[in-house]
C-alpha cells in the first residue's frame, strides 16, 4: 500500500479505488450520482446561521462539521446547478465520517489524482475540490487545537 493510500482514511478510499475503476465519461457519471446522495440538511442547521463558506471556492460551498465520538461529521450545501462540486463534497462527507481530525489533517490534498478526476475536471474545478478538502483540514486543525 502507497503512502497516499496509509493516509486516506479507509471509506475515503473504497471511493478512490471506485473512481479508479472507471474511465473517462464514466467517472463523471459516478460524480454525478454522488452528487444526488448528497444528504440533505439536518433541520436543526441552517445555512445563514451555523455554515461557513468556502469562499476560496467559486461555487457557494457551505459547510458545518460537528464532533462525533472523537471524530467529526461535516455537513455541506452545494446548489444542485454545481453537480461535480456537489458530488466531490458528497463524497468528502461519506469518506470522512467519524474520522478523528488528526487523520483528516494528514489527507494528501491531491488524494483525487488516484480518483483520475484531473482527466475530467477542468482546472478551475479542481482548484475548488482542493479548497473544499483545505477547509475541512482547517476545521479539524481547529478542533485539535481546541478552538472548535
Amino acid at each position: 500500500m502507497s503512502e497516499v493510500e496509509n493516509a486516506v482514511p479507509p471509506r475515503l478510499q473504497e471511493i478512490v479505488e471506485e473512481f479508479g475503476e472507471v474511465e473517462g465519461q464514466d467517472k463523471l457519471e459516478l460524480l454525478l450520482e454522488y452528487s444526488e446522495k448528497m444528504p440533505p440538511l439536518p433541520d436543526w442547521l441552517s445555512k445563514e446561521t451555523n455554515m461557513e463558506q468556502v469562499h476560496e471556492c467559486m461555487t457557494p460551498v457551505f459547510v458545518h462539521a460537528e464532533r462525533e465520538n472523537g471524530g467529526m461529521v461535516f455537513y455541506f450545501d452545494v446548489p444542485p446547478e454545481s453537480p461535480t462540486v456537489r458530488g466531490y463534497a458528497a463524497i468528502l462527507g461519506e469518506g470522512l465520517r467519524g474520522v478523528p481530525p488528526e487523520q483528516i489533517v494528514s489527507i494528501p490534498t491531491d488524494f483525487y489524482l488516484k480518483m483520475g478526476l484531473h482527466k475530467v475536471l477542468s482546472q478551475q474545478r479542481l482548484r475548488g475540490i482542493t479548497a473544499i478538502l483545505a477547509y475541512l483540514k482547517r476545521l479539524a486543525r481547529e478542533k485539535l487545537q481546541g478552538n472548535f
